[in-house]
């Protein structure tokens, strides 16, 4: 009960505190959002050298994203063996901060994800963005990083609104969290 009270008290907080709901996962349109990295303790790993990249993608992740022109993220991935995947991540609740998506193995050491998310205005939905990124896993399976080109398309819900296309470029660095 007390944990109910607290997470109804953490939601009734961010509602009256006025909070500018504009991003999904990541939103092109507003690099003033604030988003902070943290670290986790990730306890002892077991060494998944051997597999290839379908395989040690699978599991749960912490990620710190960095791109260029936005405040630093940070996300819990899950990377699912049916080949969907969804995230975390720690933007605004208001803004919209579940993303998901699909992903399928390169090569023996890369993933490519295609990803979703909603994009809001003031609470109300106003869009949404597909996010595409490949990914090099470690030798080990228990990390990933490198340069990300992050394409992302503001969908207007409006009709007959025309697209826009944002590219980024950013890192992401992930650590699997242990089960």
């Amino acid at each position: 009960m007390k944990k109910l009270l607290i997470g109804a008290a953490a939601v009734a907080m961010l509602t009256l505190s006025g909070l500018s709901a504009q991003a999904g996962c990541v939103d092109p349109r507003s690099p003033s959002q604030q988003a902070t990295p943290f670290s986790l303790e990730m306890g002892q790993m077991q060494s998944r050298a051997g597999q290839d990249a379908g395989e040690n993608i699978v599991g749960t992740w912490y990620v710190a994203y960095t791109t260029d022109g936005f405040p630093p993220g940070a996300a819990f991935i899950q990377w699912h063996r049916d080949g969907t995947e969804w995230e975390n991540i720690n933007h605004p609740v208001l803004g919209g901060n579940i993303c998901m998506g699909s992903w399928k193995t390169v090569d023996r050491s890369h993933v490519f994800r295609n990803h979703y998310g909603w994009l809001f205005t003031d609470g109300v939905i106003s869009g949404y963005f597909n996010e595409t990124e490949t990914d090099e896993l470690a030798w080990d399976g228990n990390s990933y990083s490198g340069t990300n080109t992050t394409t992302l398309t503001y969908y207007p819900v409006s009709p007959a609104t025309t697209p826009t296309v944002f590219v980024l470029t950013g890192t992401a660095t992930a650590k699997r969290i242990a089960p």
